[in-house]
């Protein structure tokens, strides 16, 4: 049941992502890949808002699976922020990269501290 759930979450993750980039993307121009940017941090929170709820408020172990792993786990996306910081470097926008990585890293663990916070 938990394996269908995932699948499920993740075929609303999948297009989710998509349609915010498009979004982010259509009001930025410019190198910089803020829709990743903005997918990853805001899937950040959201994880630490559930996985906040199930330790502190009795969100199932289940519920976190499906919703971390399938809905989470599809929208956030590592693989298209590696090749957009290697892109940049290869474009030789090294300040650009640089940026990238460490805002990335660096939102990222504060919304996700963010949503555990905000879920206790």
């Amino acid at each position: 049941m938990t394996l269908l759930g995932v699948a499920i979450a993740s075929a609303i993750g999948a297009p989710a992502r998509y349609l915010v980039d498009r979004l982010v993307a259509s009001r930025n121009r410019g190198a910089f890949p803020w829709g990743t940017l903005v997918i990853n941090v805001t899937g950040a929170f959201v994880l630490g808002v559930l996985v906040g709820m199930g330790a502190h408020h009795g969100l199932s172990k289940q519920a976190v699976a499906i919703l971390g792993t399938g809905l989470c786990g599809a929208y956030t996306t590592f693989s298209t922020f590696s090749v957009e910081t290697v892109r940049l470097v290869e474009e030789r926008a090294f300040g650009k990269a640089v940026l990238n990585v460490g805002v990335s890293l660096a939102a990222g663990l504060l919304a996700g501290a963010a949503g555990l916070g905000l879920a206790q």
